[in-house]
């Protein structure tokens, strides 16, 4: 009886601790995050958090995203004239470089603000996509040879812009055909890893003098590869008319690789570019099967819906 007292006293008190509320189910992420309408879209990066940026080809504004909630809304509304094609974000400096495609520029923007930082005329035919390594932003030329270099210093400020000359197999072009296209850095930025979408084919390139040699992959669509992602020991690489997605395990001296798993579905609308978060990959849909944007076609459709996929990376 005492013991039965004591205890209701010390409940009528609030002595006796509830027992914890189980914690609450993460939301889940959204497989599909919705772009604006007619944005016709390529690129994607991710910045801080579950932050993502994605460019618009037919008027260079670039849409700011999160990928936890599926939110966005357009975050840099760019000057008539523009184009956005493939996105890098330098976290350490919170700088977002941009490829122009066909304006031949490139543009970079705060990444916090989307405030103009500065632009670069390269006088190129078609900056295609961007990679960070060591002290710079590397951007790929799609109809020649070369790659152009914005340099970064350790504080961030930017220096001239420059054009790097291709040697080797991976200078080969195909006239009048996508050449040159995704374009990845390792760790240390020691080596570039660019794609040739005509070719079918990976090539690394040397940053300090251009030098190329051949990745012999077997298996990679010729005419589809577009956007790269290195993770690790392995290159995702998107195969866009195939609505694909492939991940290649590289050799640890980047002589070859081997197509070591495929992701496919309903999810993917001619994929063009991704990007990375945690365990999952964000896969922009270009929808070209609708219509290649100007200089190239008059674009998708008025009215066409765009968006991200998210899948898992496995």
């Amino acid at each position: 009886m005492f013991r039965r007292l004591l205890l209701l006293g010390l409940v009528l008190l609030g002595l006796v601790a509830a027992p914890a509320a189980a914690p609450a189910a993460a939301a889940p992420f959204p497989s599909s995050v919705p772009l604006p309408v007619d944005f016709q879209p390529e690129g994607i990066a991710v910045g801080a958090g579950s932050t993502f940026y994605a460019g618009s080809l037919r008027s260079g504004d670039i849409y700011r995203g999160d990928l936890r909630t599926g939110q966005g809304a357009v975050f840099v509304h760019a000057p008539a004239g523009r184009a956005a094609v493939g996105l890098k974000v330098d976290q350490a400096h919170q700088l977002l470089f941009v490829a122009g495609g066909g304006t031949g520029k490139a543009f970079v923007y705060d990444a916090r603000t989307g405030a103009p930082v500065a632009s670069y005329d390269f006088g190129g035919s078609f900056l295609n996509d961007v990679a960070i390594a060591g002290d710079g932003a590397y951007f790929t030329e799609t109809f020649g040879p070369v790659l152009y270099k914005i340099p970064i210093s350790p504080s961030g400020a930017l220096g001239t812009g420059s054009t790097l000359a291709l040697t080797g197999p991976g200078a080969t072009t195909v006239p009048n055909d996508f050449n040159l296209n995704g374009i990845q850095a390792t760790p240390d930025g020691s080596t570039l890893i660019v794609g040739n979408t005509s070719l079918g084919k990976l090539f690394t390139v040397d940053p300090a003098t251009g030098a190329t040699a051949e990745i012999h992959v077997d298996g990679i669509i010729p005419g589809t590869p577009d956007g790269l992602l290195l993770a690790g020991p392995d290159m995702w690489v998107v195969e866009n008319g195939a609505n694909t997605i492939v991940r290649v395990r590289l050799a640890p001296d980047l002589s070859s690789g081997t197509i070591t798993k495929t992701v496919t579905g309903s999810q993917f609308r001619v994929p063009t570019t991704m990007a990375r978060f945690g365990d999952r990959l964000a896969v922009v849909n270009g929808r070209f099967d609708l219509g290649f944007p100007p200089p190239f076609g008059p674009g998708a459709p008025p009215g066409t819906t765009f968006d991200v996929a998210v899948v898992r990376a496995g």
